[in-house]
């Protein structure tokens, strides 16, 4: 019997994991970041007008959730994953240390994780909030709008009483654009 399989979510994963798992924790990951840098042409978008999605990128840190799921369960948690990670082989499928906390201290695990690759088309790269404001305006994809994305996105983020500015520019962003307060003086 294989052992249990660690998994880190730092995006919809937190909030919409879509597996059974026996532990839930936070979590970090180091020498990536989480990053609006993946043009989204399923989920939160389409090829014709792409929305944007989260990726880790190269450098930093990455607070999130780790999850433990079973040994009896590892191999169908792993073939879901690849199925809705990999629809467009936009991330590379990654083995990578991880801290979790749990029993009152942090604990060094080997997490799978799903990390951008930078060769991918849909790569973004580093894009301002309001470079990427427009993507995030029109995207809509198979399971919803961008914007409800990076909205649920930071209400976990908050809940594990982490921050990510960037997320929140965007967010605001967006938010003003549809309520019609990003409008410029004369338009």
């Amino acid at each position: 019997m294989s052992e249990s399989l660690w998994i880190f979510g730092y995006g919809s994963l937190m909030w919409r994991p879509g597996f059974e798992f026996e532990e839930r924790c936070e979590a970090v990951m180091h020498g990536v970041h989480r990053r609006l840098c993946i043009y989204s042409h399923v989920h939160r978008g389409t090829p014709d007008k792409p929305g944007m999605v989260l990726g880790l990128d190269r450098g930093g840190r990455c607070r999130g959730i780790g999850y433990r799921v079973s040994s009896d369960r590892r191999e169908d948690t792993i073939a879901y994953l690849r199925e809705r990670e990999q629809v467009t082989m936009v991330y590379k499928e990654k083995w990578r240390p991880m801290l979790v906390k749990r029993h009152g201290g942090p604990e060094r695990v080997h997490a799978l994780v799903y990390v951008v690759d930078q060769t991918h088309s849909q790569y973004a790269g580093k894009r301002s909030a309001e470079e990427l404001l427009p993507f995030v305006l029109q995207g809509q994809g198979k399971v919803g709008p961008c914007i409800e994305y990076i909205a649920s996105t930071l209400d976990h983020i908050r809940e594990q009483g982490m921050s990510d500015h960037h997320l929140e520019k965007v967010l605001a962003l967006a938010q003003a654009a549809r309520s019609g307060s990003g409008r410029k003086a004369g338009e």
